[in-house]
């Protein structure tokens, strides 16, 4: 039989496994872009500085990662509890009817700071209801989670289509799209932030939906990780059977975990609508809902972990734009193919290389803990 494997710290288990994942993805992108005849330092070098060699690149780069965390952060709730929460993109893209309702409504009446507090509670709102019906089937009738929820994202996308086409679309307008939203319902930018650095910015959707998402990641570990209801969640996760033992509703669990799930989602749809475009629109989801599932699986489920798990994709967002303008041959669906490597090696195979790491740690313990004990001994 053979002998189980350590346990690694949590320095190995938090960051340094991640990172060989992600070196072995990047190592295989490279033979992609060799397959196309392309240099794959001149690929990387590109990609980097397409994302960060400039304000502006930053700039774009942490637009999209605020996207990534606020569905990573659903995500990571959910599988907190033993779910896996797939209708993010739903949940938030359907989250984008309560910023319409009141930037349409009070656009013209109150100011962005009165507007921005009503509009997250809308978003949250309405992604939350979005997943309470996931997930009181899942806790009443059985129905698992991921195929609901893979239905309300398709669901979703006719009612936003339906919404745009026929109810909130301006008179004579042929667009499928709400009117632009007046100075009230648009936020400002932290484009200042950036140039605080020495870097000039012309123009970028940065806005402040992003310290929005840095407190929620703060509101999540506390949640988690210093409240009774995240224990009970993470009891429910952990083993369903020990939960009930210990008088923990599991119905009530799981209905509460999607509704925090879903209203995380649904805040997203606040960083394009109103840090961005200024009206609802078609697809302006772009993905972000699906992302999250690998910031989350890459962030290993920890706030800590999901921020530079989103900054990672955002800089893949942006620098995979860059790299395919320099080089047509690097086409945007190589970009996809290159984020789906990451997602491979930092989801699905994310414990490939954790045996052998676990086996390198058992045997340069004992060495430790034999010359701990002769030093011991000499004293």
């Amino acid at each position: 039989m053979s002998a189980p494997y350590a346990k690694l710290p949590g320095w190995a288990d938090y960051g340094l496994i991640p990172v060989i994942n992600l070196l072995v993805a990047f190592l295989v992108a490279g033979l992609v872009v060799m397959l196309v005849g392309e240099n794959p330092l001149r690929a990387a070098g590109i990609l980097v500085e397409g994302a960060f060699g400039r304000g502006q690149s930053i700039a774009y780069t942490l637009y999209y990662a605020t996207s990534f965390i606020f569905t990573g952060l659903a995500v990571a709730v959910a599988f907190h509890c033993g779910l896996f929460n797939i209708g993010g993109e739903g949940q938030a893209y359907i989250g984008g009817i309560g910023v319409a309702i009141v930037c349409l409504s009070l656009d013209g009446v109150f100011p962005w700071w009165i507007n921005f507090p009503l509009a997250i509670l809308g978003a949250g709102a309405v992604g939350a209801f979005w997943a309470f019906i996931p997930g009181i089937l899942q806790a009443k009738r059985g129905s698992h989670i991921v195929i609901t929820t893979i239905m309300f994202n398709f669901i979703a996308a006719s009612v936003m289509v339906y919404l745009l086409v026929d109810v909130i679309k301006p008179a004579g307008s042929m667009a499928p799209q709400t009117r632009t939203f007046l100075e009230g319902g648009q936020l400002p930018k932290l484009n200042w932030l950036i140039e605080m650095f020495g870097l000039p910015i012309r123009s970028s959707p940065f806005n402040i939906t992003f310290l929005l998402a840095l407190v929620c990641a703060w509101l999540v570990w506390l949640l988690i990780w210093r409240t009774k209801l995240g224990y009970e969640i993470r009891t429910q996760g952990h083993s369903p059977k020990a939960a009930r033992y210990a008088g923990i509703g599991e119905a009530r669990i799981i209905v509460i975990t999607m509704i925090i799930s879903g209203a995380l989602a649904g805040m997203m749809a606040l960083n394009p609508i109103m840090g961005d475009q200024h009206r609802v629109q078609l697809d302006f989801v772009t993905g972000a809902g699906f992302v999250g599932i690998a910031v989350a699986l890459m962030g290993r489920s920890h706030p800590v972990g999901i921020i530079p798990a989103a900054i990672l994709f955002g800089a893949l967002y942006q620098g995979g734009a860059e790299l395919s303008f320099e080089i047509p041959t690097i086409s945007r669906d190589m970009i996809v193919i290159i984020q789906g490597l990451v997602i491979l090696f930092a989801g699905a195979l994310e414990h490939m290389f954790r045996p052998q790491i676990q086996t390198l740690f058992a045997t340069l313990r004992p060495r430790s803990a034999g010359v701990e004990a002769t030093s011991g001994e000499g004293a």
